[in-house]
């Protein structure tokens, strides 16, 4: 499913099949396909140049911008009226957030449609449907065009955010 990414430094840090059931447990979700393989696979790092950054279940659960935080600071500061067609401000504090780009636009999927993939776009009032499974998402937002210029780089370089590297 990722067999074109390409992995730069290292070491990976992927997150345990267990970690993914126990957040989608906790949380009452399912992520949508592909979330698993993706970070059971590479876990947290940065993909396509410094530009996707998915977030491992521990990150949503407790780390930077996990899904609280996330949810106050999107009920506090919302401004994407111009995509209540695509879902309200309600639905979207239902959502989780799985992952962002490096220039703020955010990843989120909703529990009733668990398989497509959202974008909050950061200097939008839109929102964006950008697929169905997390494959379909990461290509919508390398090859889109919509949030940056189209580019092929599938590199995935890793981190770790409880280290800062």
């Amino acid at each position: 499913m990722f067999d074109d990414v390409t992995v730069t430094g290292g070491p990976l840090v992927p997150s345990t099949p267990e970690e993914v059931d126990a957040a989608e447990a906790r949380l009452g979700v399912r992520f949508p396909a592909g979330y698993r393989e993706y970070v059971t696979r590479f876990g947290e790092g940065v993909l396509g140049g410094s530009w996707v950054r998915v977030y491992p279940p521990r990150r949503i659960l407790s780390g930077d911008n996990n899904l609280a935080e996330w949810q106050k600071r999107v009920d506090e500061y919302w401004f994407w009226d111009d995509g209540r067609d695509v879902l309200t401000k309600d639905q979207v504090l239902r959502c989780v957030i799985i992952g962002d780009t490096a220039d703020g636009d955010e990843l989120i999927a909703h529990p009733d449609h668990p398989d497509r993939v959202y974008v909050l776009p950061r200097n939008s009032e839109d929102i964006f449907v950008a697929g169905d499974g997390l494959p379909a998402a990461i290509e919508w937002l390398c090859n889109s065009g919509e949030l940056t210029e189209p580019f092929a780089e599938r590199e995935f370089e890793p981190f770790d955010s409880r280290t800062g590297g």
